[in-house]
């Protein structure tokens, strides 16, 4: 799913295969290192409060910062992605990463940590990971929860198998040494990037077209040549449409604000944040609180990550279902409650065994929410427009992240008291779930007697694109009509309907142009 094209052909589908299963792993590995990286560092903080002489409060600062870079910076890796493309991003961001956990090893004040562990890997990380979810997005449409979902299983794999890593680390290196190995680790994040292929280089810019048959399925290739005649029919009007896509061309679209269904998630999302993250980064200094040793305190986060390993996928393959996709945000409301529900319960839990059942519970419902996250965010906006909205969402998502784990971080040092760290994480996500089911059910039973007009009405208007050669006419109409993905399907699958119209008439256009290789090229396949 790309911009659309000059000439009446449309905007290039997503392969689901091909090349996209690396993309795949390349994403699984950058999501990993983005999100279990700040957690799995919890395990340095009680040697950092020996060292530094700090409160838990000021260790938690550097999670808190990682992920406040990890969200805060969205809007710039949008610019960035829509400036230079996503694989040159990555590499800088791979270095980036790396370079500081490896001058953080050599920080001798609270304060330097911040900026380097904090500051420079959190950007690093940030570099990374939006623009793997754009390419993900990109390669995957059919099969995207179910890419969601493996990609997400990262996650999970990496803090399991940080956490005791990073223990090991401690207890052999101490914290300086462990903190340049992981450094070290950081660097695998260029290797995912250099993998990110751009999908125009493998079916225009490529002159191995055995190359790209292999790295995309067939069905993938069949408008190759009607891209080719559109390149022409491109290069003959010159300057003048230069000029025109160089005026339709946008850093950042703040247009996704026009939809209501984005900005209803926005508030859910903002609001789960804030409690989240707080019970992964907090219960392994709860587990050493209440006696239990080092190295099974660790082993907590090993738990969780299990447990996770299996539950985004799975979350992944039941979003993909024909009866679940087009309700995919109603599904994300019931997990989030359900985090909520284990959160709050959980709250009691003041022995080892009893935390161990609380980690497998919550491996399963935080594995269920990580999965669904991007996808319901897919769903909503569509890939044109996923690249300015996910940076938009996560620059407002970095405020609760900044707010969320400093905040229990400041209960623990004040009442001395863990439970309430569960009570407010899990409030916050009940609270989330129960405003996104509302929001969304309102909204769409506000708009289902229009529905049916909409519908109508977007249907003429697709007839007009088809001749005109611009389908995102028909997905700003569309998105107007606050048709969330609970609707009749998403706004994604409309537009694939859309595209395979636009696909069987480009013979139409170019012929009318003159250029008959289109024609004929469908006619054999058709065959």
């Amino acid at each position: 799913m790309g911009h659309s094209k000059p000439g009446g052909c449309p905007p290039k589908e997503a392969p689901d295969g091909g090349w996209g299963w690396m993309v795949l792993i390349g994403c699984f590995m950058i999501t990993g290192f983005s999100y279990a990286f700040p957690k799995a560092v919890s395990v340095y903080f009680k040697e950092l409060m020996h060292d530094f002489h700090i409160g838990y409060s000021d260790t938690a600062w550097i999670s808190s910062i990682i992920l406040a870079m990890l969200y805060g910076t969205g809007p710039l890796c949008s610019i960035v992605v829509n400036r230079f493309s996503c694989r040159p991003v990555m590499l800088v961001g791979g270095l980036l990463a790396s370079s500081g956990m490896i001058l953080a090893s050599f920080s001798v004040n609270i304060t330097q940590l911040y900026l380097t562990a904090g500051v420079v890997t959190g950007l690093g990380l940030a570099l990374n990971f939006q623009p793997s979810l754009i390419m993900l997005g990109r390669y995957f449409d059919k099969k995207r929860p179910l890419a969601n979902g493996l990609a997400a299983a990262g996650s999970p794999v990496f803090l399991s198998a940080l956490s005791p890593f990073g223990q090991v680390l401690l207890d052999y290196y101490g914290w300086r040494g462990g903190f340049l190995i992981m450094g070290g680790l950081l660097l695998n994040c260029c290797t995912c990037g250099a993998v990110m292929r751009p999908l125009e280089s493998l079916t225009q810019n490529s002159k191995n077209k055995s190359e790209a048959k292999e790295m995309l399925p067939t069905t993938s290739l069949e408008l190759e040549n009607c891209q080719q005649a559109v390149t022409r029919n491109s290069t003959k009007d010159g300057g003048r449409k230069s000029g025109t896509n160089k005026k339709s061309w946008k850093l950042l679209d703040f247009s996704v604000f026009q939809n209501r269904s984005f900005v209803i998630y926005t508030i859910s999302k903002f609001i789960l944040v804030l409690g989240l993250f707080v019970p992964p980064i907090m219960i392994v200094n709860y587990a050493k609180d209440i006696g239990v040793p080092d190295t099974e305190a660790a082993f907590l986060l090993s738990i969780i990550g299990f447990i996770d390993i299996f539950a985004r996928p799975l979350s992944g393959v039941v979003a993909g279902l024909d009866l679940v996709r087009p309700r995919v945000a109603y599904f994300f409301s019931f997990s989030m409650l359900c985090n909520g529900l284990t959160d709050v319960l959980s709250a009691r839990a003041a022995t080892y065994t009893g935390l161990v059942a609380f980690c497998v519970f919550f491996g399963v419902t935080y594995g269920m929410v990580g999965a669904l996250q991007f996808e319901v965010l897919m769903d909503i906006v569509g890939s044109q427009k996923f690249p300015s909205a996910i940076g938009l969402l996560l620059l407002i998502e970095a405020f609760a992240v900044l707010i969320g784990p400093p905040s229990a971080g400041h209960l623990v040092d004040a009442f001395k008291n863990y439970k309430l760290i569960f009570y407010m994480a899990g409030s916050e996500l009940i609270l989330s779930a129960v405003f996104l089911f509302g929001a969304f059910y309102l909204c769409l039973k506000q708009n289902q007697p229009k529905n049916r007009k909409g519908r109508q009405q977007a249907e003429d208007v697709e007839g007009e694109t088809v001749a005109m050669g611009e389908n995102s006419t028909v997905q700003d109409y569309t998105g107007d009509l606050c048709e969330s993905p609970l609707d009749e399907g998403s706004l994604e699958q409309s537009l694939s309907r859309v595209q395979k119209d636009q696909r069987d008439d480009c013979n139409v256009t170019d012929a009318d142009s003159g250029d008959t290789e289109c024609f004929e090229q469908h006619e054999k396949t058709s065959l």
